[in-house]
């Protein structure tokens, strides 16, 4: 490939990566998949907030979690902006060992870095449990996670993750649009979508989840929870991580779930009873 090509297809591709920073020490990357505000990340990269995104040319903006799925480690994210430069995902079944790969990411502050290399294996990885994962050489480092890994062609074939072994790990981007594809259209046991915020509580830091949005005849509606209402646990245990937001949602058919909440000047907890197992939108 002409060098001029690569430097077009690397320089798109680093305007389609974004910053996000998660709290205070929280950062990593990010994937603009759809120009309307829509980017992928790795779980872990959004499981502690307040999250914000910067853009490729400096804007800053807030993000809400639309939707996540921790077995694959990948998160959607959404900003309101719009007219994005949105990567294109390619078909990661089609992907072969020996091709070669560009990875985009903002490793220890180095904001779009870029570094190649060749896809070693895809396919399980011993203790990661049966998902597929794609192997390249590639170097990462921490704030690398949530980038994209692209084929030569500049379309976005995984979302790097982590390091093992001395390679590089993504998910596979089939995993990504089956995510998109659920998000828009996804069954939520409570119904609304939720921003991670820090809460101080005597001289430390808390997670709380506060909710900004809530859908029509959903199981929050019908509870009574309200825009700005943060979630910080249920049955009397704090929510750590998202992960443990998701478990106390989890389960089948009709059921109540206790929900501690702060609402307003957040002097005292308050408890609502949520009976899950109405129908929604969102994700959350």
């Amino acid at each position: 490939m002409p060098m001029e090509r690569f430097g077009e297809i690397a320089e798109k591709l680093r305007r389609s990566t974004v910053h996000i920073s998660a709290g205070r020490r929280g950062q990593g990357s990010g994937i603009i998949v759809r120009s309307e505000g829509v980017i992928v990340t790795n779980a872990h990269v959004a499981a502690l907030g307040p999250l914000w995104v910067q853009l490729w040319d400096g804007t800053r903006a807030p993000a809400s979690l639309l939707s996540y799925d921790l077995m694959r480690d990948l998160a959607i994210l959404r900003i309101s902006k719009s007219g994005l430069p949105a990567a294109a995902l390619a078909d990661s079944e089609r992907l072969r060992v020996g091709e070669g790969v560009i990875a985009v990411g903002n490793p220890l502050g180095f904001i779009g870095a870029l570094t190649i290399g060749v896809v070693h294996a895809i396919g399980r990885v011993p203790g990661l449990g049966p998902g597929k994962w794609i192997q390249a050489d590639v170097q990462l480092a921490p704030g690398s996670s949530g980038g994209p890994l692209a084929d030569t062609g500049g379309e976005v074939v995984g979302v790097n993750t982590m390091v093992a072994g001395g390679v590089g790990l993504a998910v596979p981007s089939n995993s990504i649009s089956r995510l998109l594809d659920k998000g828009e259209g996804r069954q939520s046991p409570l119904g609304v979508v939720v921003h991670p915020v820090r809460i101080p509580v005597k001289e430390k830091e808390r997670l709380g989840l506060m909710i900004v949005e809530i859908l029509q005849k959903s199981a929050a509606e019908a509870a009574s929870l309200m825009l700005g209402d943060i979630l910080i646990g249920a049955e009397g245990l704090s929510f750590n991580a998202i992960e443990d937001f998701e478990r106390a949602l989890a389960g089948s058919g009709e059921r109540v779930v206790r929900l501690n909440f702060l609402r307003g000047d957040q002097a005292s907890i308050r408890t609502v009873a949520v009976r899950l197992g109405l129908p929604s939108r969102v994700a959350a």
